[in-house]
Parts: structure tokens; C-alpha cells; sequence
């Protein structure tokens, strides 16, 4: 069944469940896909984080912020678009931790183009900036959109150098807060003649724990990441790294051993990253798999978006309540380390379908904490 646009209330009731008290993008597909519709799924929040052990009322985000949001967006000339509809990138798409909405402004068939992603050091000596500016201007010609995050440095250089053939910046805070501030006349550029990304609402300045759920989205949106000169601890390592769990292509350009700035990208390819030194290198590597994704998984296919009796309350599916008892099991088999889901089925020797009702009820009581689809630890 294909999917179909979010009416205003649906859309609404997204940017409402999404950004109520620990709801992230992983139990955001449970909730919907268990009730049926976001509109069902808030209803249920409460009783939910109460059986998870919440001991206040979850925090639900307010109806008319929500809609405040909603205006903003379009007063800026952006729309949120929602994960299974047309416009959604469709690489972005494949990810277990796809953001429910995306706030895009801009040419949104961008998204749908083969994209690289380019990143690398803030402080990017002069070199990196002229093979940045290279790399992106050359993908472009060949076809890629190049994706960035907008940052001083590597960023800058190859979001300056696809102005013509189009680029993507990826935001860590809400689509009108540009960072850093000088970048203000490129973020303007891009949002006519590019692609402006983000999952935040308006209005949200960037903090530190925004950067690596921006940085998912960077390597999610293309076939690989280039990494241009970054130190040992970077974000740009971390982009990297979360490409790799994408099952993306990482490539990493070499540079000198005595300089810091080089250290990341070296050590990038003496882990198995591919060298490059060339757009060519890169698009001999992608080529091939341009198309070839598989497509969405089932779990992709939210129920709101395929169902039309879904958001009358048709397609309620919350299941019976856990037996406390098992409750008490998977909470005693939880610890602070990553413990994989499968092994908590086969110790408990419970079924599926409750164990995972256990676990979003302790994720929305703050209790859980979800590595990825599969691995789970105590908060």
C-alpha cells in the first residue's frame, strides 16, 4: 500500500509526540505502529510511563506550542515533512533512528538526489579547504548533491564549493538559528538555491547533545562520508563512525603524519576507510550502488500513513498490559551496560510482544536507554 500525506491534525500530533518527555525516534515507531496514530499514542503516554515506573506525569508537549511551530515553519518558508511520505529522503529513510519529521526548507528533490557527505575540522588548514572545495565542486559536476553541516572550517568550504550544483546543510538547531553566525549569507544561499535540513522545531539554538543526532543525519542522507582533515577526538569521527553502523562507505583523504589535523582521517584508513584523493575515487566506489538500497522495512510503513482508519481510532492496537511479574524479570536482567534485546527474550523465555511493551514503558519513564533497535542498558 503506498503511502499518503499527514492531514494538519495528524501533522500536529507528530510534532507533539515526538517532542513529548522521552519519546525518541526508535520508540516513536513502537507508539505509532502499537496505537495506530500519534492522537492514540499520546493518550496513552501517561499510563504507559506510569506502568514503567514514572512516579509524575509524563511531560507531554503542548497542543498550541506545537501549533506556534507549525505556524513558524511556514512563515519561514519551510515545512515539516514526515517520515513515509513522498518528500522524505528515501537513504534517510532506511535508518532505525529516522527522525519522524524533518524540518526542510529549500529544493527538496535534493534529498532524493545521490548524495556525499564531506566533513572534517573547524579549524581546516588552507589545503583542506582547497581539497574540500575540490572534492565537493567535482561530486557536483558528476551528480551528487553534497551534504554538510554548515560548520566553520570543512563544512563551509564544501557547501561554498556545490552552491551551483546543490548542497544540503544538515542543522543541529532549529532551521532559522544560524551557526555559527557567520555562515549567515551561506545558510540564506541554501535555503534559496540548496537544501536546509533539521529535526529541531524553530527557533531551537544548537547545544552539545544536538551534534551527534545532526551528524546521523548527515551520513544518513548519502551513499558515503568524506572525512577532510580531523583530530583524533572529533565530531567529524563521530559522523564517521555512525556511517559505518548505516552500512555507508567511509572514505578519508591522508594528510601529513606531523600535523594534528590529519591524525583522524590517517587513522580512519589504517581502520579500513577508503583513500581518496579524488571525486573520481569516490564515485567509482558509490556508483554502483546508486539504487540498490532495499527498500523500507515494513516497521518504515507507519501505520497512520497507510491506514486510513488509522487516526479515527480504527487502528488502535495497544495489546494487554504485561504481567508484572515478567516486568519485574526484564528489569532485573537490565544493567548499565548495552544488553542485546534477543537475549533478554531468550533469559526471560517471555514472548516478543510484551517484552518490548516492557521496554517502551520503561523507556517513556525515563528508566531505559536504547543504543539502537537492538541493544538496550538501563538509564
Amino acid at each position: 500500500m503506498s503511502a499518503r500525506l499527514l492531514d494538519d491534525r495528524q501533522r500536529r500530533d507528530w510534532l507533539r509526540l515526538i517532542k513529548s518527555e522521552n519519546v525518541g525516534p526508535i520508540g516513536f515507531r513502537a507508539l505509532i505502529n502499537r496505537f495506530g496514530s500519534a492522537h492514540a499514542a499520546l493518550e496513552a503516554l501517561p499510563d504507559l510511563s506510569a506502568r514503567g515506573g514514572l512516579k509524575r506525569r509524563i511531560r507531554l508537549y503542548p497542543a498550541d506550542r506545537a501549533e506556534r511551530d507549525l505556524e513558524t515553519v511556514d512563515r519561514i518558508g519551510a515545512r515539516f515533512v514526515a517520515l513515509g511520505e513522498p518528500d522524505y529522503p528515501a537513504l534517510l529513510r532506511q535508518l532505525e533512528d529516522a527522525p519522524p519529521l524533518l524540518c526542510m526548507k529549500g529544493r527538496a528533490e535534493l534529498a532524493q538526489a545521490p548524495g556525499i557527505a564531506i566533513v572534517g575540522a573547524r579549524n581546516a588548514s588552507a589545503l583542506g579547504r582547497k581539497l574540500a572545495r575540490r572534492l565537493a565542486a567535482d561530486l557536483g559536476a558528476r551528480g551528487f548533491a553534497v551534504i554538510s553541516g554548515l560548520a566553520r572550517g570543512i563544512d563551509t568550504a564544501a557547501h561554498e564549493a556545490a552552491l551551483a550544483t546543490g548542497t544540503i546543510a544538515v542543522m543541529a538547531g532549529g532551521l532559522d538559528v544560524v551557526y555559527p553566525p557567520e555562515n549567515d549569507g551561506l545558510h540564506g544561499e541554501i535555503g534559496e538555491t540548496g537544501l536546509l535540513v533539521s529535526e529541531m522545531t524553530p527557533g531551537l539554538q544548537p547545544q552539545a547533545r544536538h551534534f551527534p543526532r545532526r551528524n546521523r543525519i548527515i551520513s544518513g542522507l548519502g551513499y558515503g562520508t568524506v572525512v577532510v582533515e580531523a583530530a583524533k577526538r572529533s565530531g567529524s569521527l563521530i559522523t564517521a563512525r555512525m556511517a559505518l553502523e548505516q552500512n555507508r562507505e567511509v572514505f578519508a583523504v591522508p594528510g601529513s603524519p606531523l600535523d594534528p589535523r590529519a591524525e583522524g582521517t590517517n587513522h580512519l584508513i589504517r581502520r579500513g576507510a577508503m583513500l581518496v584523493t579524488s571525486a573520481g575515487d569516490i564515485d567509482d566506489a558509490v556508483r554502483p550502488m546508486i539504487g540498490t538500497l532495499p527498500p523500507p522495512t515494513e516497521i518504515d510503513m507507519l501505520s497512520e500513513l497507510v491506514d486510513d482508519n488509522a487516526y479515527s481510532g480504527h487502528g488502535n492496537r495497544d495489546c494487554d498490559r504485561p504481567d508484572p511479574d515478567l516486568r519485574s524479570r526484564i528489569a532485573s536482567l537490565l544493567g548499565p551496560s548495552p544488553v542485546e534485546i534477543d537475549d533478554l527474550i531468550r533469559e526471560s523465555g517471555a514472548a516478543v510482544g510484551p517484552i518490548h511493551a516492557i521496554l517502551l514503558e520503561l523507556e517513556l519513564a525515563g528508566r531505559l536507554h536504547r543504543i539502537d533497535a537492538r541493544r538496550v542498558s538501563l538509564s
